[in-house]
């Protein structure tokens, strides 16, 4: 396991380690593998700072038509579903948890509400996510809970609060 605990952004390539157990070590949070991996590239990550000085994220999804999500989400309609954009979210939360030191399994544990109020569709660039570390818990049970936005070409179009993602080990997870 390499300590990247003090870098404040991370590559591709990095969250292909985290997905593939390299990056926090064995039995914590790893990110989805790709189709399922939402982001290209995590290009801030703070302790401090966004609207609630505990804690700031900004990531990236490069868009491109062929993404497997437009051929069949919906047929001559292509759109990205809005859940792959919110299971984003989750994933991220559940990333800093896991560079704040943190150590289990991440699992989504919901939110409070979300508004859809454009759609992302093949013609589109880039993704921008940004969260705001709204809570920190750090018990036998680590849970983070943020808000998100998700920009399209720099364009607001969704939004969600009070995302809950909580970090499990064998002691607190029997199943």
């Amino acid at each position: 396991m390499n300590d990247f605990t003090h870098k404040n952004s991370f590559s591709f390539d990095d969250l292909i380690h985290c997905a593939q157990g390299n990056l926090f070590g064995e039995g914590n949070a790893r990110l989805p593998m790709p189709n399922m991996l939402m982001i290209s590239r995590i290009t801030k990550i703070h302790n401090s700072g966004g609207s609630h000085s505990l804690g700031y994220i900004k990531a990236e999804l490069d868009i491109n038509p062929d993404l497997w999500f437009f051929k069949c989400h919906f047929e001559n309609d292509p759109v990205m579903p809005g859940c792959l954009g919110l299971d984003a979210m989750w994933q991220l939360l559940g990333f800093y948890l896991a560079w704040a030191g943190l150590k289990g399994r991440g699992r989504a544990l919901g939110c409070g509400e979300v508004k859809f109020i454009g759609e992302i569709l093949p013609s589109h660039k880039l993704i921008t996510y940004e969260m705001n570390i709204k809570k920190l818990i750090k018990r036998s049970l680590s849970m983070v809970i943020g808000n998100g936005f998700l920009y399209v070409d720099s364009k607001l179009i969704y939004t969600a609060s009070d995302l809950r993602v909580g970090l499990f080990t064998k002691s607190n997870n029997k199943s």
